[in-house]
């Protein structure tokens, strides 16, 4: 059931792609920044130009709250509609990934 009296809040958040993927879509994740309140392991649900659009590594200023699934597990909510500000682009980091399908006929 999600948290509906949970406020938002300002979140550093960074991108990373993380060791295991079992049960996860995608290569790149959205994960906050240590220091913060939240545990470098919670996911962030937010839009996918964070993680599509910036090299592996990149830290963000996003607008979130803590929530959860009706099944359990906590994760932090961002529309994906709304704006967010890039504090670091890290240019010697792996860009993001893109998969092209190399189907041939």
């Amino acid at each position: 059931m999600a948290k509906m009296l949970e406020p938002y809040q300002t979140v550093i958040v960074e991108s990373y792609i993380p060791s295991k993927t079992t049960g996860l879509h995608g290569i790149v994740h959205i994960r906050p920044v240590n220091g913060q309140g939240f545990p470098e392991n919670l996911h962030v649900q937010c839009s996918k130009t964070l993680s599509r659009d910036y090299p592996v590594g990149t830290k963000f200023k996003i607008n979130a709250k803590l929530t959860d699934r009706k099944d359990g597990g906590e994760f932090l909510y961002s529309s994906y509609r709304w704006k967010f500000e890039v504090l670091e682009k890290l240019a010697n980091h792996m860009p993001a990934l893109t998969l092209h399908s190399t189907r041939t006929g």
